[in-house]
């Protein structure tokens, strides 16, 4: 490695994982979690691709709600996106994993023609980093010698949950890579079984190593209009604070279309490397499970659970007692405003049920009862007709906008940490036990000008409580 160009990881967090529905929601999904160990999963693929002599800084690819969540996990793993090197590159909307590659593309070719792109979907498990970093090798010879290479994982189990890829043959001189002869698509259970004994299949990973070179070339012969979208959307791109903003109308125009679909299973220079990694897309309940350590019944337990006569269940809870007696193959996951209970195989509907709460626009299709923001969190406590109970959370040195309401009032208790207040023309500090009034139409700010966390008890009361009941006059973080 220590002759070739450094490898640029580009990683993609875009998704909203539905299927893990109820703690992965629309604007705080499963990327963001720490579902599998201590970090987020996004903080864990940036640590996969940490080292600095191997890979260049990570891009990172993600909507605009998610901006400051992804930045907070790219510093948990030591990539800071305020640095000249690592990025956080917003997309307007979404649009699949074909523009966004292709954006990624034409942003790295401006720097390094010759460079090679390494896309990884923030959201999967890898138990074996160093097997991992194996593999990465052996596609990149392939790829600096033209060949746009996918990750072919070597399956465990006849599953119908994933695409393959059927190996065709060995690469001349590139030991570990065959060229790809055909993608296919989710197979039935028959047909599943049939290739686990043919041999030859790889399950279709998603990740893929690619010369930048002749994916622009190949995008301008399978996906010209995809690839004019996307030089559009760098071209006109902006900075926002540390981040890119890809521009909205350009880039709106692309076709929502994969990488897969627009330029692997087209062209003829696609090939794989067959891989033991330890790989897990971590796509629904059922595959936690299948990756999760279990009990000698087979459960996976995670929080305040106890099991008796349980056998082969995942059961998880955040906040409440978990009691699960004499039941089998289910998925029980508790939060404190939704809780979910599924037989294990049918695990894959979640996401089709996320989708249905969304459609009859239930909150807990895309909200937690913890709001995550730039400057902290609030959590939801009571709601009333005329009033709202919240906790703020407020982090060291943070503050919040510079702001008014017209419809509402604000009562403001410090239970624990400093509040340095402002309400209209004064400026004054609260210590744990005492509190303020701030009047309907008043200018005011709460910050944490302290080392610690702050914890505010906020108690609303007025005719309209919305969050877009909000004037701001100076923000921080750049919000109109």
């Amino acid at each position: 490695m220590s002759t070739r160009a450094k490898i640029h990881p580009v990683i993609l967090s875009g998704g909203s994982g539905t299927r893990l529905w109820p703690v992965s929601r629309q604007l705080y999904p499963k990327q963001l979690l720490p579902l599998i160990g201590d970090n987020s999963m996004l903080a864990d693929t940036a640590l996969r691709v940490g080292d600095p002599t191997r890979f260049a800084a990570p891009t990172v690819i993600c909507n605009e709600e998610h901006r400051f969540l992804a930045a907070e996990e790219l510093r948990a793993a030591g990539q800071d996106s305020g640095s000249a090197a690592a990025r956080i590159v917003l997309e307007p909307v979404g649009r699949n994993t074909a523009p966004a590659a292709a954006a990624a593309a034409v942003q790295l070719a401006a720097r390094d023609p010759d460079a090679l792109m390494l896309l990884l979907p923030s959201d999967h498990a890898i138990a074996d980093g160093e097997a991992f970093l194996g593999a990465v090798d052996r596609a990149a010879e392939a790829a600096a010698a033209g060949w746009l290479v996918t990750f072919g994982m070597t399956p465990t189990r006849a599953e119908t949950g994933y695409g393959y890829i059927r190996q065709g043959a060995p690469l001349d001189g590139l030991s570990g890579c065959h060229q790809v002869a055909q993608f296919v698509e989710k197979p039935d259970q028959a047909t599943a079984e049939r290739y686990l004994a043919d041999g030859g299949y790889a399950w279709n990973s998603g990740m893929f190593l690619l010369p930048v070179r002749t994916l622009l070339a190949e995008l301008e012969r399978l996906q010209p209009e995809l690839l004019a979208a996307a030089r559009r959307a760098v071209d006109l791109a902006r900075a926002d604070l540390d981040f890119l903003r890809l521009d909205a109308a350009a880039f709106a125009a692309a076709p929502s279309i994969s990488i897969d679909n627009a330029v692997m299973e087209p062209t003829d220079r696609a090939a794989v490397v067959p891989a033991e990694i330890g790989w897990s897309d971590v796509g629904s309940w059922a595959s936690l499970w299948e990756i999760a350590a279990k009990d000698a019944h087979g459960n996976a337990l995670s929080g305040d659970v106890v099991a008796q006569d349980a056998r082969n269940c995942l059961l998880r809870s955040e906040d409440h007692l978990l009691a699960a007696i004499g039941v089998e193959d289910l998925v029980v996951v508790v939060q404190d405003d939704a809780v979910l209970v599924v037989p294990r195989d049918r695990a894959q509907d979640v996401g089709a049920f996320a989708k249905r709460l969304r459609a009859d626009d239930r909150p807990e299709a895309d909200l937690h009862s913890q709001v995550y923001r730039p400057w902290g969190s609030y959590q939801g406590i009571d709601l009333g007709t005329r009033f709202q109970v919240k906790r703020l959370t407020v982090s060291p040195g943070s503050r919040l906008s510079l702001q008014s309401h017209k419809h509402r009032a604000e009562h403001w208790v410090v239970v624990e940490g400093v509040a340095e207040v402002t309400c209209d023309d004064k400026v004054f500090h609260l210590y744990p036990d005492q509190s303020t009034y701030i009047p309907l139409g008043a200018v005011h700010r709460l910050a944490n000008p302290g080392r610690e966390p702050l914890h505010v008890i906020e108690v609303q009361s007025g005719d309209y409580l919305g969050e877009d009941d909000i004037q701001r006059y100076e923000d921080v973080y750049g919000r109109s």
